[in-house]
């Protein structure tokens, strides 16, 4: 008996101590650690490795992160590239045919090697843009937007491996007010938490994704120096990459977790 109660103390242990890596007790916030300008820094950001890489709609332009030089454009068709996402040494980014109709959506690859940039995923017409991809364990989630007096029915989908689809939700209003007749252009999975952000405001919306039901749920605004637009995980700098679309630049963020008292 002595041991089932060590045993149950002991499981107790590893789920609480989960729960605090997915969020601690201090809230997550970011200062920004440097920022350089780039003509691509229109869609967003992502960092691979020693590289930096500024992604407007039609292309990438690759740059060393400690020189900042640009060493490498992407080359192939591309009509309205939307975020980047690093994985498996390649850079995966979201794209659509906005503002056309019928909406159509894929994910191109992009080599860093070769800098080629092809189709790697068709979604064909899928109910929105594509305009993020990201990996939640071995799934994936993808945030189809829609414009307009519609932004509200924007929704993210969950993805297994081969992109069938698992389950979808819709976004709480508490985000979608914030968005004026844009959508969600970025987003990451991060310490358990779905961290997106719109087209303009200086602002991370911080959202949990639910155990049941099918609306996402809204937790706080984090203040941050980019401008919405997409974002990345940056491993190197452990924190995040983003842009300023106004000022064309890249800028990098650091995690800061304040305790509270």
């Amino acid at each position: 008996m002595r041991n089932s109660f060590v045993l149950l103390g002991v499981a107790l242990a590893v789920m609480i101590n989960h729960d605090v890596k997915a969020e601690p007790r201090g809230l997550r916030t970011f200062e920004e650690t440097g920022r350089f300008k780039s003509a691509n820094a229109v869609q967003a950001a992502v960092s691979l490795g020693p590289f930096v890489y500024a992604i407007n709609s039609k292309q990438v332009s690759k740059y060393r992160r400690d020189t900042e030089q640009e060493v490498g454009v992407s080359q192939g068709e591309a009509f309205h590239l939307n975020s980047g996402l690093a994985w498996k040494g390649k850079i995966l980014c979201a794209h659509s045919n906005y503002p056309n109709t019928p909406e159509r959506s894929e994910v191109m690859v992009l080599d860093p090697m070769s800098m080629e940039l092809t189709v790697w995923k068709d979604f064909g017409d899928y109910g929105g843009s594509l305009t993020w991809i990201v990996r939640r364990g071995n799934h994936w989630l993808c945030n189809f937007a829609k414009y307009g007096a519609v932004n509200s029915e924007t929704f993210l989908v969950e993805f297994d491996n081969e992109f069938t689809e698992v389950q979808r939700w819709n976004y709480p209003p508490e985000v979608i007010e914030k968005l004026g007749t844009y959508s969600l252009s970025g987003g990451v999975w991060y310490h358990g938490r779905l961290l997106v952000t719109g087209h303009d405001a200086e602002e991370i919306y911080c959202l949990r994704i639910p155990k049941d039901g099918t609306e996402l749920r809204f937790e706080r605004v984090i203040n941050v120096p980019f401008t919405g637009q997409g974002f990345a995980l940056d491993v190197q700098g452990r924190g995040l990459v983003g842009i300023s679309r106004a000022r064309r630049q890249v800028i990098y963020l650091k995690e800061v977790v304040r305790f509270r008292r």
